[in-house]
């Protein structure tokens, strides 16, 4: 779908009014000119003039060449510890490696799943090493087979709507373009990480499957597909325990038999260090968040001071809430559909019980430091800091955490019984699995609430910083539009918060994080780490293009930024077409999200339509889709005969399936199609960019 692209006008110099007095000058210039009855020097007098004009100037040049040129060394550009080695294939060569395993990750997952099987390599005598495609030359794929027994395993992420992960955009654009790549050297294998709730189920690991085999790669096992919306742990162990026989058969190797603890970085106590040079949770460079420096990205976020924070809802016993983010000076920019990405931090009260129950002083600064000195990552998170900073800042404590982790876990149990359960549910047999999902899984049991049921569990807590995944960024759709809020970012979300079947209270990291960011804290104002990621999800280029928005809950928030927009195009006297709302909540007296705003747009015609749903108001349940097959004839027409746009945003578990559902109905009862041909309809719209989904599991 094309975007607008609105170029500032104030960065425009406009030189009108110098020009206007120039040409007044010339004017008077030339009536003066015209005045004169004789001119004052003959042509003889002008060609002499001319002449000794020309001698001095060609003097003059003459002796600025005769001076000496001071030479230039030519810079050498000398090789810092930060500067990167963009070749895969030499690093590869000069640390003996013959393993490569790249990972597109949004979440931070399949980086985690690229990291156990460059590990896994060590018990069947290879080497292997993880990497970010961002960071290499990927057109190095048709070299790999100068390495003997050579191979490159994939861990692809699907984000979005199909899409690649931000860092395996650049990879996915160069398989796209280079059609006459030569990749019969490699050998190749891939795990794809995807969400069947989503329309387009694992299509980067598809992709990247079937685009590898077409350039002449050979795939050494099967194409793996893990699903998020079931256990993608189980999923990712159940084909991991087939792929390395595979890969042993095929370049003729055994397993070691070594299933010993494999650490990959070594922990440095720092007794005597400036603490200038310590982090305190930046995630990129050091004291960026004391000198912050644009642009701003995931490598460095801006803080951005919060100026709102209220309850949205009226009653309850859920808290919806609204906040407003201050981007001024910051240069951020972004359009309406956008998503906002926050940097959360844990709560302290379970940081501060980690370090009670490991009997360890948080406040040590420690590095860890990785063993491979050749390793691009040459540390799990920013260091040096503390264990608290680590655990606050950079690490995922309120996880369940993945098999691996127990299993690595399970050594530092002095209870026996503790030890066959720990690497029970670490295992692959369908015991250990069932065990794993209903101990870990389905009793929503965090690394502290693992540590808590099992007394005899002491790991080092270096041991644990290095096993548990980096917390991660948390992407809300913006509730607002630039065009009205410039300096300006809304977020819209509800707290998350629940009891666990072990009588734990859990909390979401990021909800109760930013419910608590009052605008002003001890005098201070609170702020938010936060980036701008750029989404598809946007209005039609055409503002005469109807538009039919349905997201109930917090799936509003992209909304109101198109209705701002909306707005904001009458405004300016610009032609809008038909803007038609379906909204859904539970009880109009209680969760009726940004009913003053909504209402208000429809009285000014900027929503030409708005449908509510209150699902829990009457004894029988109405959702958003019930009203769109009330209105069945409209939306049919918007669609068919006026080329109107179609945004869904919000669960895509539930809503976004039987809103399409709906669609299909809509399709055969108005239309008379039958469900093939309308399924094939409602595609097609998805294909030209008229069907959009915003949409979380």
């Amino acid at each position: 779908m094309s975007s607008l692209v609105l170029i500032d006008q104030t960065n425009t110099i406009h030189f009108p009014i110098f020009s206007v007095k120039t040409a007044n000058m010339d004017t008077e210039t030339t009536q003066t000119m015209v005045e004169e009855e004789e001119p004052l020097l003959s042509n003889l007098d002008i060609f002499l003039f001319s002449l000794i004009i020309g001698l001095i100037i060609y003097w003059f040049m003459s002796r600025k060449k005769s001076e000496p040129i001071p030479e230039f060394k030519k810079l050498e550009t000398v090789a810092t510890p930060s500067s990167r080695e963009t070749s895969f294939i030499e690093k590869m060569k000069k640390t003996g490696k013959t393993i490569i395993v790249f990972y597109g990750s949004q979440t931070g997952t399949a980086e985690e799943f690229a990291n156990r099987l460059s590990k896994d390599a060590q018990r069947y005598g290879m080497k292997g090493m993880a990497a970010d495609p961002e960071e290499y030359d990927m057109g190095e794929l048709s070299r790999l087979g100068e390495i003997p027994n050579s191979l490159a395993i994939f861990c692809m992420a699907t984000y979005g709507e199909g899409d690649p992960t931000d860092n395996a955009q650049d990879f996915y654009d160069w398989l796209q373009e280079n059609d006459d790549e030569d990749l019969s050297g490699l050998n190749y294998s891939i795990f794809g990480l995807g969400n069947k709730t989503y329309e387009h189920y694992n299509a980067m690991g598809k992709y990247v499957d079937k685009r590898l085999e077409e350039l002449g790669a050979k795939r050494i096992y099967d194409l793996g597909m893990g699903d998020d919306d079931g256990n993608i742990e189980e999923d990712f162990i159940s084909w991991r325990e087939q792929f390395w026989p595979a890969v042993c058969e095929h370049f003729g190797v055994e397993s070691l038999g070594d299933d010993s603890s494999i650490r990959q970085y070594e922990l440095k106590v720092h007794t005597d260090i400036n603490m200038n040079k310590v982090f305190t949770g930046e995630i990129g460079r050091l004291k960026s968040f004391e000198v912050q420096k644009p642009p701003y990205d995931a490598k460095n976020p801006f803080l951005a001071p919060v100026t709102v924070n209220r309850r949205l809802n009226k009653g309850g016993d859920r808290h919806l809430m609204h906040l407003e983010l201050d981007i001024t000076g910051s240069k951020i920019r972004y359009e309406s559909g956008d998503h906002v990405a926050v940097f959360p931090t844990n709560d302290s009260m379970l940081v501060n019980k980690l370090g009670q129950v490991l009997g360890v002083d948080l406040d040590v600064v420690i590095s860890l430091n990785n063993l491979d000195d050749e390793s691009n990552k040459k540390h799990p998170f920013p260091c040096p800091s503390t264990y608290r900073t680590a655990l606050t800042h950079y690490l995922d404590i309120t996880h369940p955490p993945r098999t691996n982790v127990l299993y690595e876990l399970a050594q530092y149990a002095s209870d026996p019984k503790d030890q066959e359960h720990l690497r029970k549910m670490a295992s692959s047999s369908p015991e250990g699995k069932a065990l794993y999902h209903s101990w870990v899984l389905d009793a929503c049991r965090n690394i502290l609430a693992v540590l808590e049921d099992m007394p005899s569990l002491q790991p080092p807590i270096d041991h644990l910083c290095e096993l548990l995944p980096r917390l991660q960024a948390r992407y809300y759709s913006i509730a607002s539009s630039s065009k009205v809020h410039p300096n300006s970012i809304h977020i819209c979300a509800v707290v998350v918060e629940y009891k666990t079947n072990t009588g734990r209270t859990n909390k979401g990291v990021a909800t109760n994080w930013l419910k608590n960011k009052l605008v002003t804290d001890n005098g201070h104002k609170s702020t938010v780490p936060m980036y701008i990621r750029k989404s598809q999800f946007r209005l039609p280029f055409k503002a005469t293009n109807p538009v039919i928005m349905i997201g109930p809950g917090t799936g509003i928030a992209p909304f109101m930024g198109f209705i701002q927009e909306s707005g904001w195009l009458k405004e300016q006297g610009k032609e809008v077409g038909e803007t038609v709302m379906f909204f859904g909540c539970r009880h109009k007296n209680e969760d009726y999200l940004y009913q003053e705003e909504l209402e208000e747009a429809e009285k000014n015609e900027v929503l030409t339509q708005l449908n509510v749903a209150f699902s829990r108001d009457q004894e029988q349940k109405v959702y958003v889709q019930h009203l769109m097959k009330n209105n069945k004839e409209h939306l049919w027409r918007l669609i068919h005969s006026d080329n109107a746009h179609i945004f869904i945003c919000g669960d895509a578990r539930n809503m976004a399936k039987d809103v399409q559902a709906a669609f299909y109905e809509i399709a055969e009862e108005v239309e008379g199609m039958t469900r093939t041909q309308a399924t094939d309809y409602i595609k097609k719209l998805m294909t030209k960019g008229r069907y959009s989904q915003d949409v979380w599991s």
